[in-house]
């Protein structure tokens, strides 16, 4: 095998045993990396794969596994032409994916992705027996057929090359991404991200930014607990690797006319600092005011750019809200809602974006305190958490 070949053989080694339900637990917590210098080692020399505790039965399944051709090959002996081949590993840890059942965020990001990519390839029924065969799985192709029908023309995903990586707070960074190719997203909309070292896996992110001349997309992303990518993205990432971008989706936070009132909580704060950007780009004459929660000073991750925005802009207000602060200014002690509405004035359209426990009761606190209905905005249409 040449050197060019063994690491692809490798990786697909790995995302085979990944998917197999009796050999995929052991690989828990097993140092991926060192994993794969020793498939690959074991691949040019031609010795035995290294032992991760399987019986003899697992063993030579999983050595079966290097011995079976690529996803790509099996489907283009039968349907030639049908998947580019550069395209292929992405298809099919996408529908590995969706095949192993996933809770529903992640589920509605595979299905953004796969239905664009089913029309994208111009898949039909009759592809998916061969698909299936090539993936020894069965898929649910009629969610994926109905995810196509609403899915716009257009790429499946937009590989992004990572320019930046700051460790904003503990458990939080903000990635600066440079797509190979515009991606034309709207401020408020959100896209599902995967990288290469969680094949298949993807998760609904926003930018945190309008569109930029130079193309560039901001990512604000958090650590969460059991988060595969979102822990990938926190604290494996580095400047110069590769990440794949799916179609922009809408949330429900598009601008509309008027006065706003925006309250972030967390990381929600990504897609309405996009939204005051939009507002910069074509200022109108409307005011802006921009609650920021966090739990204390140290959790407000994007301080320095909340000031530089506030300094820029003469209509713009930033309020940080800290909930677990004894030490905050008196007006700025509270959750974010609290001191919200301690701001909102008649007639301004508001906006809010958080964490579940946050959004959880949002409308009606809202509703209780007089807002109308048809001016509160929440992040309802996916649910990217």
């Amino acid at each position: 095998m040449t050197e060019q070949a063994t690491p692809e053989a490798v990786a697909r080694w790995l995302s085979l045993v990944a998917a197999d339900v009796e050999l995929s637990p052991y690989l828990i917590g097993v140092d991926r990396d060192r994993l794969t210098e020793q498939v690959a080692r074991a691949l040019a020399a031609g010795t035995d794969l290294p032992y991760l505790g399987w019986s003899e039965a697992e063993r030579r399944r999983a050595e079966s596994y290097l011995r079976r051709r690529s996803f790509w090959e099996e489907v283009e002996d039968r349907c030639p032409g049908l998947l580019p081949e550069r395209e292929a590993p992405l298809v099919e840890a996408a529908v590995r994916r969706l095949a192993d059942r996933p809770d529903r965020p992640e589920k509605l990001a595979l299905l953004s992705v796969l239905g664009r990519a089913y029309r994208r390839f111009g898949l039909r029924p009759e592809h998916q027996t061969v698909i299936d065969d090539a993936l020894r799985t069965t898929v649910p192709w009629h969610e994926v057929e109905r995810a196509a029908t609403r899915a716009g023309d257009g790429p499946a995903w937009w590989p992004v090359e990572v320019l930046d990586h700051d460790l904003a707070c503990d458990g939080v960074a903000i990635l600066t991404v440079r797509p190979w190719r515009r991606l034309p997203y709207r401020p408020g909309q959100a896209v599902p991200v995967c990288t290469p070292r969680r094949p298949g896996r993807w998760r609904w992110l926003c930018p945190a930014n309008a569109s930029r001349p130079d193309g560039t997309v901001e990512l604000h992303v958090r650590a969460v607990c059991g988060g595969a990518v979102s822990t990938s993205l926190v604290h494996q990432v580095c400047p110069g690797e590769l990440l794949y971008l799916g179609p922009p989706t809408d949330t429900g936070l598009s601008l509309h006319c008027g006065d706003l009132l925006l309250i972030a909580g967390g990381t929600g704060l990504a897609p309405l600092c996009a939204i005051v950007e939009q507002v910069a780009a074509a200022p109108d004459g409307r005011q802006v005011t921009l609650i920021a929660g966090s739990r204390d000073v140290a959790s407000l991750y994007d301080a320095i750019t909340l000031d530089k925005l506030q300094q820029a802009h003469d209509w713009l207000t930033v309020v940080p809200a800290f909930s677990h602060d004894p030490l905050a200014e008196p007006g700025e002690r509270g959750d974010a809602l609290t001191v919200a509405l301690d701001h909102h004035r008649p007639g301004q359209q508001v906006y809010v974006c958080g964490p579940p426990a946050m959004l959880a009761g949002a409308r009606l606190r809202l509703l209780a305190a007089g807002v109308p209905a048809a001016r509160i905005h929440l992040p309802e249409r996916i649910p990217w958490r």
